[in-house]
């Protein structure tokens, strides 16, 4: 995601309530990607974000989305970019045009649970996720690495998840600290948030390690 966009009402009710964080629910919760990690992926995390270093954000000047390379590259040249790669991943019941091309499906989304309909004419109701924010990655360090790393990094399937567009919106580019998806995925996204801090060497906040520790506690 980019910079931080004004947040939706329905993000700010939340905030209200939840104080400085923002948790997502529907009572679609129990779609399949509740399916929590094994043990052993558990394990490794829990390792994983021990080693991870824990550092102040810094202000993110000089961010733009440009600096992360062209978007959606077809990093494992299989002929495909990566938004349909990941749409194909994610979806089920998907239909094509052509080899690659994904014009409708249906997402159980991981973040709310709620079941939405795609249609490639209304692409913005799914959109692809990057699970460690891209702006939130300049400030945690980013902004040094060089511009082929950031490309790999915003095209990492790892990285990678398409959801709804709403929670997308609402999460922009917060860490786990100050937006969190429905309790029942929060081993998974925990899961998936240490692997790619700790494939790319990036560090966490206070507040974000905090908040991977209580998501690897509902494993």
């Amino acid at each position: 995601m980019g910079l931080r966009r004004p947040v939706v009402a329905m993000a700010t009710a939340l905030l209200a309530v939840a104080g400085c964080s923002a948790e997502i629910g529907t009572s679609g919760d129990g779609a399949p990607q509740d399916a929590k990690p094994d043990a052993r992926s558990v394990s490794a995390a829990r390792a994983d974000l021990d080693r991870l270093r824990v550092a102040e954000a810094g202000r993110g000047a000089g961010y733009e989305r440009d600096k992360f390379g062209v978007r959606w590259r077809d990093i494992d040249h299989n002929g495909c970019d990566q938004r349909n790669d990941v749409l194909a991943r994610d979806l089920t019941d998907i239909g094509r045009q052509g080899r690659c091309v994904v014009v409708s499906g249906r997402l159980d989304d991981p973040y709310t649970g709620k079941e939405i309909t795609f249609r490639k004419a209304d692409a913005a109701e799914v959109q692809i996720d990057h699970v460690y924010p891209l702006a939130l990655a300049w400030r945690m360090g980013a902004d040094r690495w060089t511009e082929s790393r950031r490309e790999q990094f915003a095209n990492d399937p790892a990285n990678l998840l398409a959801v709804w567009g709403v929670p997308n919106r609402q999460k922009s580019d917060s860490g786990p600290g100050e937006w969190k998806p429905r309790k029942s995925y929060q081993c998974a996204y925990g899961v998936k948030y240490i692997a790619v801090a700790h494939k790319y060497g990036l560090p966490v906040t206070r507040a974000d390690r905090t908040a991977l520790e209580g998501f690897l506690d509902r494993c």
